[in-house]
């Protein structure tokens, strides 16, 4: 191990890559294969059935179960940041939090020696709940334990670091969506389930073996600087309330006119309720949408952040350069509000999209059969192309069509365009066509694009735009619009469910409402971003603001 450098960096910079800077990459690569390796069969395992190893659960269950371990992974890395900002540092979370990971594996592995489905059940959700507190502990930690190994005469070669960790990212998980599937094929669940922890397993071992090396930062137990959520309580604390006239000039002028556009396009859309269950799905729609309606009403004041008044009253507890680091982060959030629906609509492609999957024709390739599991592989293979292609082929021609907040909107769109393309395939396979497998082919394109556009930008963006003693913060409000997603979907999914047990969540009229949601959502994510008025230079050059 090796101490942080404290003597002023050298002019000349220093061109040799951290060893330590490898074994992490390839701890990252193994851990993702595990990963997503796990989520691949995720699905098929919950609503297989019970005599070929299944658990022979509902597709309403199955998408529920799922989008609450993906919602728990990332709801977690807040632990993950206290333990190794404030406890143990990185390198003991990531290791500690690691061997947690692999028992969850083994008790998820070892659920498929149980003979009865309430039994497998448990040890499924005590299997999924360890590998959520092992993985996502883990996952603010390692990216930033990768700039640690960096000294600061070697900051031009994080750029080509962090690269090679996006792809080993992608590279893990495009092979897991095509060998654990196919372990479950040839040799059963259980099986298939040992070879992500087998893999968990080698990237603990990668990641030990890396220990000499690595250049380990104390945990800052004490924080000589305020928070974003210190500042913003104490201001909170510090006056009596906010001024509500904005707020309700924009809910009588906004809101309810627009809510009940909602509540009808539901009304059409969802046609696979229960009488008794549609008020209920009503209700969760008009929440949602008084919460984005409120978004874009305050943009549209060009209210993007809290009011001066407000920062005003944490003046006397706080520096200028703590509540200025703070006010950086406001606006930033109100863009953040908005992007929890786009990972509602990609998530789902480990759960409902492999549900339609199943329903459809498997093909060969090369005498490897391609079916709804292995297709997953399609989205890491799509995003090892597009990355280069939009950086540096795209972006460059569009100059400021390109702004980040314009690529973001345009993610947007694109999602809810797969999910129009999904439902028109599902009202296909209702009517009793006989569809290839392939056909999902261009909805994972579309969608992959916008991931691109929408995801990587988003981090480009949020760590721009946000004073440096924020970027820890950014990362984690980020995260959290993932977990929300997930949150979204487990509660979209139980609410309105009750209709057709066997179509559940797979149904046309789903799919159009998730399209819906989005393009709605879309729709008031430009408007923001015609408001919002960037801080960075590159940014606001782009943007050919002033």
């Amino acid at each position: 191990m090796s101490e942080s450098p404290t003597s002023p960096a050298p002019s000349k910079p220093d061109n040799r890559m951290p060893l330590s800077a490898a074994f992490i990459v390839g701890n990252e690569a193994a851990e993702r294969f595990s990963y997503y390796g796990i989520r691949s069969i995720l699905a098929v395992y919950i609503t297989g059935e019970v005599m070929r190893g299944g658990l022979g659960q509902t597709k309403d269950t199955a998408t529920t179960i799922i989008h609450l371990f993906i919602f728990a992974n990332y709801f977690l890395p807040l632990l993950g940041a206290w333990l190794s900002d404030r406890l143990i540092g990185r390198y003991w979370t990531i290791l500690s939090l690691s061997l947690v990971y692999c028992l969850g594996n083994g008790v998820l592995a070892c659920s498929d020696l149980l003979t009865t489905v309430n039994a497998k059940l448990a040890c499924l959700a005590a299997g999924l709940g360890l590998i959520a507190l092992g993985s996502g502990g883990i996952k603010p930690c390692v990216s930033a334990f990768m700039g640690d190994q960096f000294k600061p005469e070697q900051g031009h070669l994080l750029q080509k670091a962090y690269g090679a960790f996006y792809w080993a990212i992608n590279f893990g998980s495009f092979f897991s969506f095509l060998v654990v599937p196919w372990v479950k094929d040839h040799h059963g669940y259980g099986w298939a389930f040992g070879v992500p922890g087998v893999f968990m397993a080698l990237a603990t071992l990668i990641f030990w073996l890396g220990t000499r090396h690595y250049t380990r930062v104390a945990p800052a137990r004490e924080t000589k600087t305020a928070g974003f959520l210190k500042v913003l309580l104490g201001a909170f604390r510090s006056q009596a309330r906010l001024t509500l006239a904005p707020i309700l000039n924009v809910l009588t002028s906004l809101v309810l006119p627009l809510l009940a556009m909602m509540v009808f396009t539901a009304l059409a859309l969802v046609h696979d309720l229960t009488p008794a269950m549609r008020g209920l799905g009503w209700a969760a729609l008009a929440a949602v949408g008084c919460w984005y309606l409120l978004i874009v009403g305050l943009s549209l004041t060009g209210r993007l952040e809290l009011p001066d008044h407000y920062w005003n009253a944490a003046r006397p507890r706080f520096t200028e350069g703590e509540i200025s680091a703070a006010r950086s982060v406001s606006p930033i959030l109100f863009v953040f509000a908005l992007v929890p629906v786009f990972w509602a609509l990609f998530d789902q492609t480990t759960s409902t999209w492999v549900l339609q999957g199943k329903t459809m024709v498997p093909v060969k390739v090369f005498g490897y059969t391609i079916d709804a599991e292995e297709m997953q592989s399609a989205n890491p293979a799509f995003v090892m192309i597009l990355v280069p292609l939009l950086t540096l082929g795209v972006y460059p021609r569009l100059g400021r069509l390109a702004t980040p907040l314009r690529r973001m909107s345009a993610g947007m769109f694109l999602a809810a365009a797969s999910y129009v393309l999904v439902a028109w395939l599902q009202h296909r396979l209702d009517a009793g066509a006989q569809l290839s497998i392939l056909w999902q082919m261009l909805p994972y394109l579309i969608l992959t694009t916008g991931e691109v556009l929408l995801s990587t930008t988003g981090l480009e963006f949020a760590f721009a735009e946000a004073a440096p003693s924020m970027r820890s913060t950014i990362m984690s409000f980020w995260l959290l619009t993932v977990a929300f997603g997930n949150l979204l979907v487990a509660a979209i999914t139980r609410v309105l469910g009750g209709g057709d047990v066997e179509a559940g969540s797979v149904t046309s009229g789903r799919f159009l409402l998730y399209a819906g949601l989005t393009a709605v959502v879309g729709v008031l994510f430009s408007i923001v971003a015609s408001r919002y008025r960037y801080r960075h230079p590159t940014f606001k050059a782009l943007a050919g603001e002033p």
